[in-house]
């Protein structure tokens, strides 16, 4: 069990942990007895994402290559820019693979060029690897892990983490919710 000092937020079954320095792990579940979740577990679900947290994400683009590989571009809305930290976006290859016990999807930055359409003063945010791990509990019940390393070179100050914890449950919880609130 981690020290009570990593874990950055435990709230409504939503735990952010800081397992080391660039080194996340978010975890909750998911129920709905009305749909079959695993079905709905693809690159449709991560659009879903973006598209319920448009005060988080001001752009977002995913071009499904495969049933297994996507890229995905987004620009985040400028949050901390009182803060003086810089506008993020996000450039990735996703891989998808699924059995049925789990569903998984492997997403790391990419690098070598830079997007059209991003703004001239907006950063990488360098994601080394960030494993996003759907355990099938049942046709009904979902467990989601989801591992985040960022890019050495990315520097997160400590009192960006917290906020970062608060803004993930806010964008997994609405996603939560929506789905859970399906009913066919």
């Amino acid at each position: 069990m981690e020290p009570c000092d990593n874990i950055l937020f435990n709230k409504d079954g939503f735990k952010f942990v800081r397992i080391k320095k660039n080194n996340y792990n978010l975890t909750f579940g998911m129920t709905n007895h009305n749909i079959m979740l695993p079905k709905i577990v693809d690159f449709s679900l991560i659009k879903l994402i973006y598209d319920l947290n448009p005060d988080v994400y001001e752009t977002v683009q995913i071009d499904q290559l495969n049933e297994n590989e996507a890229f995905s571009t987004m620009l985040m809305k400028h949050l901390f820019e009182d803060l003086g930290l810089p506008q993020r976006y996000s450039f990735a290859h996703i891989t998808k693979t699924a059995n049925e016990k789990q569903i998984t999807f492997v997403t790391q930055s990419i690098k070598t060029h830079r997007p059209e359409g991003m703004p001239e003063d907006a950063e990488l945010m360098a994601i080394e690897n960030m494993e996003i791990i759907c355990d099938v509990v049942s046709h009904h019940v979902l467990n989601f892990n989801i591992n985040i390393k960022f890019d050495h070179s990315m520097n997160v100050p400590s009192f960006v983490e917290k906020i970062i914890g608060v803004i993930l449950n806010k964008v997994f919880k609405r996603v939560k919710q929506f789905i859970e609130n399906v009913v066919v």
